[in-house]
């Protein structure tokens, strides 16, 4: 166990390149880290993470003024509170849930077979940039209703976006560019959004363009940033996801077989991938007034940043937990993605991700679609595995080498998903 001293930063090239050595040390020796070149504290503890996350009046989310809002265009859901936020949030769960999932699930399929039918033959993908990132995004624009013809602009200025919300230290040249990034997904969706107050469909911006609060409608601005709220938070773990699932699944080849046998196994593979490897490592939030946690007084106004990866692994909350393994008993499988969690990866508390349920359906979509056609699936031999990201982490590539199945048959039928409660949903 690497010994955290004086010295030891979470901004370091070693704990970029591998945090998960550090999460016990950190744990155990310091679990509530003050990084000095940013003036914020990090916990790695899960009963100390969890506290912050459900103690909504001494941890605010007001951070998001400077660390969101800018990019996002206005405020978003994790800033709001009352009657606001429960009204508002509804709007949104509302889209990822019930009849609205059942429909996404057919158009989440039918991305999945359209994006991966040019490598099926080929015998080799890389499931991150060749299959991950385009499905993660041309799935959540199904779900807005915007054109899939412009996705690659929509991709990169959501680059920008997510750059900025999830980097810890920003350069003034990349802020700039972030900036530039939101100003110009903004003046696309202004005359998106004034169509659909005029012409609205069965998509979520009509939605939001057509409802109210408190008998006011929503201004462009509350949409537009209520849109790019949904934007990043349904495209940045998605293609993450999917990749550490398979690649939990190759290094594991007697659970992955156990999936094959057995598909009911698939939904808790992806709940421990979610505990095991979390796309989202970092959740901030504010402190209102001084306030001990765990014999260290953190000041208030300080910044607070929940270390998901580093409580998914405590072992006060998980037996092993640092063993990949689709069958343990701590993970409640059943709860693994509503407001009943033991993981953290979605977050916890008032502004859990409302797109809990939507992430279970497109990974476990993608992913049944997948198995079948990924016959003797192994990683391609010399192919560099790397994972990046401090905010946000997952594989930069996941380069993989298959047998396809003969006759190639791409659009198979998806897993039946399960119901889904209402009260799920990170903002």
């Amino acid at each position: 166990m690497p010994v955290i001293d004086a010295r030891f930063s979470v901004l370091s090239e070693d704990f970029a390149a591998d945090p998960y050595r550090f999460f016990a040390g950190l744990r155990e020796q310091a679990p509530v880290h003050h990084e000095p070149a940013i003036d914020s504290y990090f916990l790695s503890r899960y009963q100390d993470v969890k506290r912050v996350l459900t103690d909504h009046e001494v941890f605010s989310t007001e951070m998001l003024t400077v660390r969101a809002e800018p990019v996002m265009r206005g405020r978003v859901l994790a800033q709001m509170t009352g009657a606001e936020h429960t009204a508002k949030r509804k709007i949104v769960v509302r889209a990822f849930t019930g009849a609205a999932l059942r429909d996404q699930t057919r158009a989440i399929r039918a991305n999945a077979a359209e994006l991966i039918e040019p490598f099926l033959s080929r015998g080799r993908v890389d499931l991150v940039n060749d299959f991950g990132r385009p499905f993660g995004v041309h799935v959540t624009l199904d779900v807005l209703g915007l054109d899939k013809k412009d996705w690659e602009r929509i991709a990169a200025w959501h680059g920008g976006v997510a750059e900025f919300i999830t980097s810890v230290a920003l350069t003034d040249e990349r802020r700039r560019h972030c900036l530039d990034c939101a100003e110009q997904l903004e003046a696309y969706l202004v005359p998106v959004i004034e169509q659909r107050r005029r012409h609205p469909g069965d998509d979520l911006i009509s939605r939001l363009c057509t409802a109210e609060f408190d008998g006011i409608a929503m201004s462009n601005r509350d949409v537009t940033a209520l849109i790019i709220n949904v934007l990043v938070a349904a495209t940045e773990p998605a293609d993450k996801t999917l990749a550490l699932l398979f690649k939990h699944l190759v290094d594991h080849p007697e659970q992955m077989a156990q999936v094959r046998r057995d598909p009911d196994l698939l939904t808790a593979a992806i709940a421990e991938t979610l505990r095991c490897t979390p796309p989202v490592q970092l959740i901030p939030r504010q402190a209102e007034k001084d306030i001990v946690v765990a014999g260290t007084t953190v000041p208030a106004g300080a910044v607070v940043f929940c270390m998901i990866g580093a409580v998914n692994r405590d072992p006060d909350a998980f037996t092993a937990p640092d063993t990949f393994d689709i069958h343990r008993p701590d993970l409640g499988t059943a709860r693994s993605f509503t407001a009943a969690a033991q993981h953290l990866a979605f977050g916890t508390g008032l502004h859990q991700c409302v797109g809990a349920a939507f992430a279970r359906a497109e990974i476990e979509t993608a992913a049944a679609m997948l198995l079948p056609l990924f016959d003797q699936v192994r990683h391609t031999p010399g192919a560099r595995y790397q994972e990046t990201g401090l905010y946000t982490r997952g594989p930069a590539s996941l380069l993989l080498d298959f047998t396809p199945v003969t006759p190639v048959t791409p659009v198979t039928p998806a897993m039946p998903v399960a119901p889904v409660r209402r009260d799920v949903g990170r903002d």
